[in-house]
């Protein structure tokens, strides 16, 4: 088994949710779909109040290169358009539109014929028209990654979901195996690359021995790498240097090693796309959590209030302590479950509260210099050094332990004894820099 250097084995808890199967969730009444949800430029709306919409119309665009079109979820008509709750930015303004409960399709949603004639620049097209994003947490727009500016040589997917509680990659992986094959056959041929590898962690074997069967099966030349079960695994760069053994340069993308990264679940979202015109209005997430009655795997229209998913799965056992989008490592912890499921919404974590004292009652210690967070950090940081700048009040001095390469994964935070918000810290370092 593959792996990189550092990184801390996690109890995933996905034993709650790995063996739930894709429920699809009722329509909802009323979506809040965000015109941001996606990394680059914020879309403005091509509709007004009143208009009348149907599922897969599209509702936000933008000029700019780096953006993503917005489509509305459901038919019906555009009740108002306003700033509302996001789940990352706070608040954003959104399209809200009340469901007919028809559900009619846009008349631009039809299959595809004759797939193999498309050629780059149409397919790429067709994936920006739609929408596609990377599902696997940045969110960026697939038509621009799928392009990029230096030659590559290999295409690597993200199959690993090392981000503790998430199971929907696992889930998809079972359920629409051919779907994600054809989706990275679609890739291969955009980015115009012979190897293609699939990294899937050793805890997810039912997944690699089906995908390895798929492949023989309609002789898919694509390799299924097993990557030992390690937190994060899943991070581009660490998945990079695991599998090929090429190690990204601060400040540099993964197209500077010759590499394009992709996840499992945007694979899937570009073969809708394609064979069947659907643009990305909806997607699997996890719901889940030990206070949670039935955690589940739910195939969710974007917009859909996270309360509505929470019911649906009946509910708490016990009350609340935190809301996460997200995992417990790299997710965002809300303020209310009146924020909508956007693009990017891979799971809702529900934890009681004594599992939240369990990492928050007696936080923020003098740090004992033990090493724990530098021996773990995959990226080879100094981790204490960066929370000791937040303490001191020295953001001045925290540009010589670059705290730009830190891809956030939490880590450091999770094994400090004094139980210091170390990830916490050098947020607030990088916000300030910027």
């Amino acid at each position: 088994m593959e792996t990189f250097k550092g990184g801390q084995h996690i109890d995933g808890f996905k034993y709650l949710s790995r063996e739930m199967a894709i429920k699809i969730m009722p329509l909802p009444s009323q979506v809040i779909i965000p015109l941001s949800q996606h990394t680059g430029a914020v879309c403005e709306p091509v509709v007004k109040k009143g208009d009348m919409v149907k599922t897969g119309t599209m509702i936000g665009t933008s000029d700019k290169l780096i953006s993503s079109r917005i489509h509305a979820s459901i038919s019906g008509v555009v009740k108002d358009i306003v700033e509302y709750n996001h789940p990352v930015l706070g608040q954003s303004k959104a399209v809200i539109i009340d469901s007919d409960g028809k559900d009619t399709l846009d008349s631009s949603i039809v299959k595809r014929t004759k797939i193999e004639e498309l050629s780059k620049e149409q397919l790429l097209e067709i994936i920006k028209n739609a929408g596609i994003v990377g599902l696997g947490g940045a969110a960026f727009p697939a038509q621009v990654k799928l392009n990029p500016l230096k030659p590559v040589d290999t295409l690597l997917i993200n199959g690993v979901e090392c981000e503790p509680y998430l199971t929907c990659d696992y889930r998809l992986m079972l359920e629409h195996t051919h779907s994600i094959l054809k989706g990275i056959g679609l890739m291969q041929k955009i980015i115009g690359v012979e190897r293609v590898v699939i990294g899937i962690e050793e805890d997810k074997q039912e997944a690699i021995k089906l995908l390895r069967n798929k492949c023989v099966e309609k002789k898919y030349d694509i390799e299924i790498v097993c990557l030992k079960a390690k937190y994060p695994q899943g991070a581009e760069k660490q998945l990079i240097k695991a599998i090929l053994d090429r190690e990204v340069p601060s400040g540099k993308l993964p197209f500077d090693v010759g590499v394009i990264v992709s996840n499992v679940g945007t694979a899937f979202s570009l073969f809708e796309a394609v064979y069947n015109a659907k643009p990305l209005y909806e997607r699997v997430v996890t719901v889940t959590g030990k206070c949670l009655k039935q955690p589940s795997n739910l195939k969710v229209r974007i917009g859909t209030r996270f309360k509505e998913l929470i019911d649906f799965c009946q509910g708490f056992k016990e009350a609340p302590g935190k809301i996460i989008m997200g995992g417990p490592m790299m997710g965002i912890s809300q303020y209310t479950d009146d924020v909508p499921v956007i693009k990017g919404t891979s799971g809702i974590l529900i934890l009681s509260q004594k599992e939240v004292d369990e990492y928050t009652q007696g936080a923020d210690q003098p740090c004992i210099r033990c090493g724990r967070c530098v021996n773990i950090c995959p990226v080879g940081m100094l981790p204490y050094a960066l929370s000791l700048c937040v303490e001191m009040d020295r953001l001045d001095k925290a540009a010589q332990y670059n705290p730009f390469d830190c891809i956030e994964c939490g880590t450091c935070t999770y094994v400090c004894p004094a139980k210091r918000q170390i990830l916490s810290g050098i947020r607030l370092i990088k916000a300030v820099t910027r």
